[in-house]
């Protein structure tokens, strides 16, 4: 699997890159800021780019805002964000596309090889990594694995569909449903997992993290 990496700090790159290639990675290249990542991801078209969130030139989330450029004009390029904090806005910024290719993990989690290789590994197949503490800080204790489970099927249906992205409009044609009752079973969703329509604006986002969090 070809992995990019992107961070400013060159002494963390280097041990990423270090830790990918002997678990058998191929690390095709290294940026140290938004611009540079955008222009490797171009021009190497990696399985995955990982992205420090705050990078330069400007510092703030440059480095996110880079990724979801990628994510944009290079739809098969998965995308693994790291950060030093929980910074769920953040995470729910990334997901706005679909979760399929997108991860968000701490940074403390590299310490945990075998987590963090199998965390790239997922993300470069099209799957979904999101870290605990992210899911919790979005969701609260709220018991969304037990919500999850008190959907009907339909329901879950529609959830996998959005947790890949699709539009109502994509999951009507899926599922051969209007889309009028493809938005019934998503306002479902939502009152069934207790997202009102107040909590942080983005309840499509947050009903794919608890999917997430109970598959």
């Amino acid at each position: 699997m070809r992995v990019l990496i992107a961070d400013d700090a060159i002494l963390l790159r280097e041990a990423v890159a270090q830790l990918l290639q002997g678990a058998g990675f191929d690390v095709v290249a290294q940026a140290g800021d938004a611009g540079e990542l955008l222009r490797k991801a171009r021009a190497h078209r990696p399985d995955v780019a990982i992205v420090d969130i705050r990078m330069p030139p400007g510092g703030g989330d440059d480095g996110l805002q880079a990724a979801r450029r990628i994510r944009a004009e290079l739809p098969e390029v998965g995308v693994l964000l790291l950060s030093h904090y929980v910074e769920a806005v953040y995470a729910t910024q990334l997901l706005e596309e679909g979760a399929a290719g997108a991860g968000y993990l701490l940074k403390d989690r590299i310490a945990d090889i075998d987590r963090f290789t199998d965390a790239v590994r997922v993300v470069g197949e099209g799957g979904s990594v999101l870290d605990d503490e992210v899911v919790e800080h979005l969701l609260g204790r709220r018991g969304a694995e037990r919500a999850f489970h008190g959907l009907e099927r339909a329901e879950r249906e529609v959830l996998a569909h959005m947790a890949a992205g699709a539009s109502n409009v994509a999951i009507a044609r899926r599922m051969h449903l209007s889309e009028r009752t493809v938005q019934r079973h998503v306002t479902a969703i939502f009152r069934r997992l207790g997202l009102a329509a107040s909590r942080h604006g983005h309840r499509r986002v947050l009903a794919v993290l608890a999917y997430l969090q109970a598959t």
